[in-house]
């Protein structure tokens, strides 16, 4: 039996293939669009079975060539661009395709975990998994909002697992082809390796400069909790998959460079000593993010630890010091 992962050399699911992996698991068919062909090299190091482009997944399963073949599909694969315009195809990449895909493992009596996103939530100030706190600021988190609602009206009918995890903001190794649409703690590191300064936006909506707040995950917690609820096909629902703690962007900028100045020898600084001496600055906030921007999220964590998971989550300072080490081991520094 085949596990599947849309997306597969994306992000979050090249770094999902590498836990099966780690857990014996090959028999993987790996799902994506490599157009833009970069994003090959978050797959060399894991094993799979297959690649399909996502042209020719559909094509299989809609000919029932992979019938009765799948145990699992991870559907990581979506544009999250959430400066996207063009609706239809946001529409038809992440709301039509993902309908397909999980009508396939209904058919199959395969688990279907999907990634949804906090985007759901907008500019709401509730972070939990009910209809009324969702209002989407943009088209990204409008299909996603919709196809969490398709979901939700095949909960009494459905014949296997379904796990939708609402995705804060995620960050950690195999990111580096996103470009514009990494984390900042990437963004960051890259901009003090380049020039020893981190520029941050400038404040918005009653916040000062740099400190919107986020609920930071760590990719490593966002594989964890992915890989536990495939060992327990018993829990379905939609999950926020975040820490449960708000942390501002400083906090990101602070942690980075401190991690990196432990690395040459140097004493930690403060945020006001890092401010005071031009290591962090701050530009001003981009017009086309007006009235599209969250400036607050925070998790509400307790459905998903109600289902179970009780492993620690890491912090801001935690999970960046992990993630700058695989940084600077990848530049061989």
């Amino acid at each position: 039996m085949y596990h599947i992962v849309t997306g597969a050399a994306g992000f979050i699911g090249a770094n999902l293939v590498k836990a099966l992996n780690e857990r014996g698991i090959i028999d993987i068919i790996a799902v994506d669009n490599l157009t833009k062909a970069d994003k090959f090299k978050n797959l060399t190091d894991c094993e799979i079975a297959d690649y399909l482009d996502k042209r020719e997944f559909l094509e299989l399963i809609h000919s029932g060539d992979l019938d009765d073949a799948v145990a699992a599909v991870f559907h990581e694969g979506a544009c999250s661009d959430t400066m996207e315009t063009d609706g239809r195809y946001m529409m038809e990449n992440n709301y039509r395709y993902s309908l397909d895909v999980l009508n396939f493992c209904q058919e199959n009596n395969a688990a279907f975990l999907y990634a949804s996103s906090a985007s759901v939530y907008g500019a709401g100030s509730i972070f939990s998994e009910q209809r009324e706190h969702e209002s989407p600021l943009n088209v990204y988190g409008y299909s996603k909002f919709l196809f969490d609602q398709a979901v939700r009206r095949m909960w009494d009918d459905k014949s296997a697992q379904i796990v939708g995890f609402r995705y804060f903001n995620v960050y950690g190794p195999r990111e580096q082809h996103k470009g514009r649409m990494a984390s900042v703690a990437l963004h960051f590191f890259n901009q003090y390796q380049a020039n020893g300064k981190v520029k941050l936006f400038e404040g918005c909506d009653g916040y000062p400069n740099g400190e919107q707040r986020r609920d930071f995950v760590s990719v490593e917690d966002v594989v964890a909790v992915n890989m536990w609820f495939l060992e327990h096909p018993q829990q379905s629902g939609i999950f926020n998959l975040g820490t449960g703690r708000s942390q501002t962007f400083n906090d990101v900028a602070v942690a980075v460079i401190n991690t990196c100045r432990a690395h040459a020898g140097e004493a930690p600084l403060d945020l006001a000593a890092l401010q005071a001496q031009g290591i962090v600055s701050y530009m001003d906030f981009p017009e086309a993010l007006n009235g599209k921007y969250q400036s607050f999220t925070q998790a509400d964590i307790s459905a998903l630890r109600g289902a179970g998971y009780d492993a620690p989550l890491l912090t801001v300072e935690q999970g960046t010091a992990r993630y700058v080490e695989v940084l600077r081991a990848k530049q061989g520094m």
